[in-house]
């Protein structure tokens, strides 16, 4: 056999996509209507950028960690929302655009989740930071 067609290279992409850049669907609202950003940083890798076209155009999650501490760039297409979580952090912490989440446009809740963020988000382009 001669193909290179094999699922097992589709997994690790598959992964790729749904855990190191946290690119998923809400299965209560399938066909990417409610989008989930939930990146799980590890290892080495200091940054990550993926993004998807979906029916509504594309979702994207693009995230850099260093030593002035972590950034998570999101994509969210026009006439859809988002929940994201915010790994290793709590709200008060977190900027948007260098505001603090609270009380800003297009952030419709934000919670406390463990030791993460997690945030309500309407269409649009959102930078997060925090340390």
């Amino acid at each position: 056999m001669n193909s290179f067609n094999h699922y097992a290279y589709g997994a690790v992409g598959e992964w790729m996509y749904r855990v190191m850049a946290g690119l998923d669907i809400d299965e209560t609202m399938p066909g990417y209507k409610r989008i989930l950003i939930a990146p799980r940083p590890g290892g080495a890798f200091t940054e990550v950028n993926a993004s998807h076209e979906t029916p509504y155009g594309r979702a994207r999650s693009h995230w850099t960690k260093g030593p002035d501490g972590f950034a998570l760039d999101v994509e969210i297409p026009a006439n859809t929302s988002a929940t994201v979580r915010l790994p290793q952090t709590k709200p008060e912490n977190v900027t948007e655009g260098g505001k603090p989440v609270q009380g800003l446009d297009g952030i419709t809740a934000s919670r406390q989740d463990g030791d993460a963020t997690v945030l309500d988000v309407g269409s649009g382009t959102y930078r997060f930071a925090w340390k």
